[in-house]
Order: C-alpha cells, then sequence, then structure tokens
C-alpha cells in the first residue's frame, strides 16, 4: 500500500505544480491550443491565488514525506486541494464546463482524498 499511495501521491502533486504553472505564468497561445481557457478568462486575484495553492500543495504532498520533515503537513495539504477541487468545480459548474474539467477535477478529489 505504501508504494501505491506514493504513486498516487507523486502523480497528483506533479499535476498540480504543473498546473499552477500554467495558472502563475499565463501563454495565451499556448492555453487557447491546449483548451484551457477559463485561465485566462479567470479575475486575476483568482488565478494567482489558486495558482500559488495548487503549486503550494502539490509539493507538499511529496516533500515533506520524502524528507522526513514536517510530514504533518501532506494530509493538511491533501485536505486544502479537496476544497480547491470542490471549488473549481463549482467554477466549472457555473460556466458550464462539464465534459473534461468536470471529470478530471472529480478525479482528482477522488485521489487528494485518498492521501488525506
Amino acid at each position: 500500500m505504501s508504494i501505491a499511495l506514493w504513486i498516487v501521491q507523486v502523480v497528483v502533486g506533479a499535476s498540480f505544480v504543473a498546473h499552477s504553472y500554467g495558472m502563475l505564468r499565463p501563454n495565451e497561445q499556448q492555453l487557447r491550443r491546449r483548451g484551457l481557457v477559463y485561465v485566462l478568462e479567470m479575475p486575476a486575484g483568482l488565478r494567482v491565488f489558486a495558482g500559488v495553492a495548487e503549486g503550494l500543495c502539490g509539493v507538499a504532498l511529496v516533500v515533506p514525506p520524502l524528507i522526513h520533515v514536517l510530514a504533518w503537513l501532506t494530509p493538511l495539504a491533501a485536505v486544502g486541494l479537496v476544497v480547491l477541487m470542490l471549488g473549481a468545480m463549482v467554477f466549472h459548474i457555473q460556466r458550464k464546463e462539464y465534459d473534461p474539467y468536470l471529470a478530471l477535477n472529480g478525479v482528482l478529489l477522488v485521489l487528494s482524498a485518498v492521501v488525506a
């Protein structure tokens, strides 16, 4: 079970760190090509908050247990990601973006809950 949990932590952490990079340093052409137009249409404050929160929580899923320092941050980061994914789902429902976004948010929510 430990190996499976590590795999989940690394995959979820890496996906949140990668997404946070796109939120904090948006490249209009690349985001449009990848179908992530909502990043460009978000209010700047919300985009920066979400990007910072996703990046920090993604790092906190992997680094503390890896170096055995402040490992109690990992479940807290996972709970934070669950809350963030609930907010993302509400955001996408309000924008009527049901197809790929809700499913991905739901999967990341469940995986983050497993880590928590």
